[in-house]
């Protein structure tokens, strides 16, 4: 083990210009458009399952979602970095289990994208029918993929007017269903609810409770980007969802109910306000609402690219995807990210051919399975990172009501459509298996190499790589070095972040920095002890740093410019309420004990 002495200094260079963060209206925009959306397909899936008492339901989504707001705004509000659950989860447990988070996140916004791509453009085909719907759905994404390689910026800018365009076109809806109601009698309400249910009203409202959790699919986007957003905003975001869904989703199903016979309903599924706005007001709503629907599921699409965006440079910031994906355009954009995830979406849409029914199997159990983690996440953070502070904290039982909801929702959606969990799998496989192998590339390689070596010695003399070139792989990969801040940690939490950094990171460098303060001395014990322990790790090599400074977002850049080492292979412990800054503040810097 070596030890270094520095003096630190402020850095000399400028300081690097804060890119644009978003306001309120417009990160509620980005993801309120995605969330919004699902009014103009969950009041139908509603109705279905749950008859005349579908509303009642939609409700309950909407108590759901409430509980939701204090688990999401405490995660984030103690962990304010992009990535959602994966986020949640790396700061709280291994990164194996993070990613197994982050892939459902991403089938999540990938059967999203083309869902709503694909739904978008089947509106417009009503109103033009010869639209070819899966030219123009790859001609979406495609145009979607461009805006967002040109910036956030000039996204949300789009994002606002959809966003403002749908508020204002389901509230015309609402008062001229109510207007028609009130002004033509309540004979279709009441023979409706004359109308017998199959089986008895708690089956019916549980089921149309699962059904229609897929109404508040959208609400984790706010968490994947939530580093873009000003101070304050994201709680915001997360009360604006929560109110849009909870007015919006049950008086368009009650108007629903109230306006048109039940076993219409069925028959008109698939653009039910449309055909509500036909009704109530005539042919030029029915044009509007269905106008309207293309524009905010073209936003949903939107939502998808920034989210995932958010989700993969983080990812790719902590190794789990290859890094040449954090390349960036003069914009400051992550072009390569958009254009695999435009790739990735169109090959999908070409193997389903289209097929909604599949996509929405992938979409159901993934959105729901990142809701519960989400609420796991929650649990963790209490118990291992307690100190942490955050601006609110969900309490056990909203978090438990909270957790048990999602999985009932989810056992709900396998019992109705059980063929859907196989069609989740063999998207889930696969993109695990990406991942994993990231993650584990290290133990692939060595048992490559040992094959190479001892198997398949005839066939290694032809092949274009030599066992060498692995090791000389291998070694490259376990050289980016990791620091750990210490503040005169005692050595049972040192030994903590060796483990921790043995089991789940690539490397065999590591620095524990001490930053002490002028007249303060080095803490001669603990470095006889990280001595002993260093004996313990031979696949570390541990340096003990000394620095002279005051520790924060300015020592820790002139670090992580100076060993040029990255700042999200950087850890400290948990800080308590006395920090002087927020975690978003240090740059990414990981949590570890």
């Amino acid at each position: 083990m070596e030890n270094e002495a520095a003096i630190c200094v402020a850095p000399t260079s400028a300081p690097k210009a804060h890119p644009h963060k978003l306001k309120e209206l417009a990160a509620t925009a980005i993801c309120g458009n995605d969330i919004t959306s699902s009014c103009l397909y969950v009041s139908a899936l509603a109705i279905i399952y749950s008859g005349q008492y579908a509303w009642v339901a939609l409700l309950m989504v909407g108590g759901v979602l409430f509980l939701f707001r204090s688990i999401y705004g405490e995660v984030v509000g103690a962990l304010p970095l992009n990535g959602g659950a994966y986020n949640a989860l790396l700061n709280t447990t291994s990164k194996s289990t993070a990613s197994l988070a982050a892939c459902l996140t991403l089938l999540s916004y990938m059967a999203t994208a083309v869902i709503s791509a694909s739904e978008a453009m089947h509106y417009v085909h009503h109103l033009w029918q010869g639209l070819p719907i899966l030219i123009a759905t790859v001609a979406l994404l495609a145009f979607f993929m461009g805006l967002t390689i040109m910036g956030i910026g000039e996204s949300s800018i789009v994002a606002v007017i959809i966003f403002i365009t749908h508020i204002s076109t389901l509230t015309i809806l609402v008062v001229i269903g109510f207007a028609y109601l009130f002004s033509h009698g309540f004979d279709t309400l009441i023979l409706n609810y004359s109308q017998p249910l199959q089986g008895s009203i708690w089956k019916a409202l549980y089921f149309g409770f699962a059904a229609a959790m897929l109404g508040i699919s959208g609400f984790e986007s706010s968490a994947n980007f939530v580093e873009e957003q000003a101070p304050g905003v994201f709680p915001k975001t997360l009360r604006n969802m929560w109110l849009a869904v909870t007015v919006f989703n049950p008086l368009t199903a009650f108007l629903a109910i109230a306006l048109i016979p039940m076993a219409a309903v069925a028959q008109n599924s698939t653009a039910l306000l449309a055909y509500l706005g036909e009704i109530a007001g005539g042919p030029w709503l029915a044009t509007l609402v269905s106008v309207n629907a293309a524009l905010v599921l073209s936003g949903a699409v939107l939502t998808s690219y920034v989210g995932v965006t958010g989700l993969v440079q983080r990812m790719t910031l902590d190794r789990c995807l290859p890094q040449f994906l954090l390349i960036t355009n003069k914009k400051g954009s992550a072009y390569l990210i958009m254009i695999s995830f435009f790739l990735l979406c169109v090959s999908i849409l070409l193997i389903t051919r289209g097929d909604i029914g599949a996509l929405a199997g992938v979409y159901t159990i993934s959105f729901l399975s990142v809701m519960t983690l989400f609420g796991v996440g929650n649990v963790l953070l209490k118990l291992r990172r307690n100190r942490l502070p955050r601006p609110v904290r969900a309490s056990g039982w909203v978090l438990i009501v909270a957790i048990s909801a999602v999985v009932a929702a989810l056992v709900g959606n396998a019992i109705l459509n059980p063929a859907y969990v196989w069609v989740f799998l063999k998207y889930f496989i696969p993109t695990v298996s990406v991942v994993f192998i990231m993650l584990y590339r290290i133990e692939l390689l060595l048992f490559f190499t040992y094959l190479l070596e001892h198997v398949w010695r005839p066939i290694a003399k032809i092949l274009p790589f030599k066992s060498y070139n692995m090791i000389r792989l291998v070694m490259k990969i376990k050289s980016q070095e990791f620091v750990f801040f210490t503040k005169g940690d005692n050595i049972a939490n040192i030994n903590k972040v060796m483990r921790y950094i043995v089991v789940n990171e690539h490397t065999n460098r590591l620095k524990i920095v001490n930053v002490l303060k002028e007249g303060e001395e080095p803490p001669k014990k603990l470095m006889h002890e990280i001595e002993v322990l260093d004996l313990a790790y031979p696949e570390l090599e541990v340096d003990f740093v000394i620095i002279r400074g005051q520790f924060g977002p300015e020592l820790i850049q002139e670090l992580s410019d100076k060993w040029k080492i990255p700042k999200n292979f950087m850890f400290i412990g948990s800080p308590g309420d006395r920090f002087p800054y927020g975690l978003e503040e240090l740059g990414g810097v990981r949590l570890v004990i």
